[in-house]
């Protein structure tokens, strides 16, 4: 039964009860008390325990009606605000969340302890915001760039750098103007930037580009493979030099860059090449003698491991006597590191 009608059907018993012990006209009754006098017919004092209890019961069933509604009402806030948590947890972000509920506590304690991802599948929930997080985040790890401003993710989370290594891979003009201001974006985003740029732009654009970050030996043999592939337009000795210099290279590297070069360029540009960077890198000189080699001039080997220690560039030393000998070999076949 509702309050309502307790009210209404409890209102008209006691109604029926004055009215039934009035019609049996009882009289009048007197009570005094500390002085005091009271006269009410007699109806009226048998309903007043009955009037005083059904108030009584109402005022016991309001309280806890009051009661179950901020119950309710608390329990209802605290599903919001763990809607909310799980939007935080899937958006990377560390909000404090506050809870009235000691159940909701405890769980929410709970979560803050675990990674929320989701699955390839689709998700489906009454809440569209959360639906529409879950859906961008997914579409986020499957490399798609989501460009929705409502869509908002602290810059700093894996998931934002995510999201903007997907934006330079869908939009190479974006990648360029990443490399315009490299310190505004993560190391990470600027490799990937200028990995991208080395595949879809011209030696043009990446000769403008390059000196805008700094490269390790991985970038710079893709840089220079560019450039070998591009070589109208390439770099000059100078400009190879220069970034060479800023690299801690070895033998093999100076080695790499050679054999990248020797098919591309002329014989008196990767010669004039390697001579200015063994004149001013000792590191490089093996790879010198390699293009020299490669090339026949055998007289400048001679010259130049003439004036060396005898531990020094041994084998080449040993390939001269070879060929001195009659004897022919390939230059791959013999260490000369």
């Amino acid at each position: 039964m509702g309050f309502k009608k307790y009210v209404i059907f409890s209102i008209i018993l006691i109604i029926a009860v004055f009215g039934y012990v009035y019609s049996l006209e009882l009289g009048d009754y007197n009570v005094t008390l500390l002085g005091y006098s009271l006269v009410l017919p007699v109806a009226a004092w048998v309903i007043l325990p009955v009037s005083l209890l059904a108030l009584v019961t109402y005022l016991h069933i309001l309280f806890y009606s009051l009661l179950k509604y901020f119950k309710e009402r608390a329990i209802k806030k605290d599903h919001e605000t763990m809607i909310s948590v799980i939007k935080s947890n899937l958006l990377e972000k560390t909000d404090v969340a506050k809870f009235k509920t000691k159940d909701f506590r405890n769980l929410s304690s709970i979560l803050s302890q675990f990674k929320l991802s989701v699955n390839d599948s689709r998700f489906t929930s009454t809440d569209e915001e959360l639906n529409k997080i879950v859906a961008y985040v997914q579409d986020i790890k499957d490399g798609k760039f989501v460009s929705d401003k409502s869509f908002k993710v602290n810059e700093t989370t894996p998931l934002a750098n995510l999201n903007m290594l997907n934006k330079v891979n869908e939009q190479i003009d974006f990648a360029v103007d990443v490399l315009k201001k490299p310190e505004n974006f993560s190391s990470n985003v600027v490799r990937q930037s200028f990995e991208n740029v080395l595949k879809e732009k011209t030696m043009t654009t990446v000769k403008k580009l390059y000196k805008n970050i700094k490269l390790d030996k991985d970038l710079a043999t893709k840089l220079f493979e560019k450039d070998a592939a591009n070589n109208e337009f390439g770099f000059t000795a100078e400009e190879i030099l220069k970034i060479v210099k800023d690299l801690d290279y070895k033998k093999d590297d100076y080695l790499a860059l050679a054999k990248n070069y020797e098919s591309i360029l002329q014989p008196d540009q990767i010669i004039a090449l390697f001579e200015k960077l063994s004149a001013e890198l000792d590191e490089s000189t093996p790879a010198y003698l390699h293009v020299l080699c490669e090339y026949e001039m055998i007289e400048k080997v001679r010259e130049i491991v003439s004036v060396t220690a005898d531990t020094e560039f041994t084998a080449f030393k040993a390939l001269l006597d070879l060929k001195e000998a009659g004897k022919h070999y390939d230059l791959e076949a013999i260490s000369y590191k």
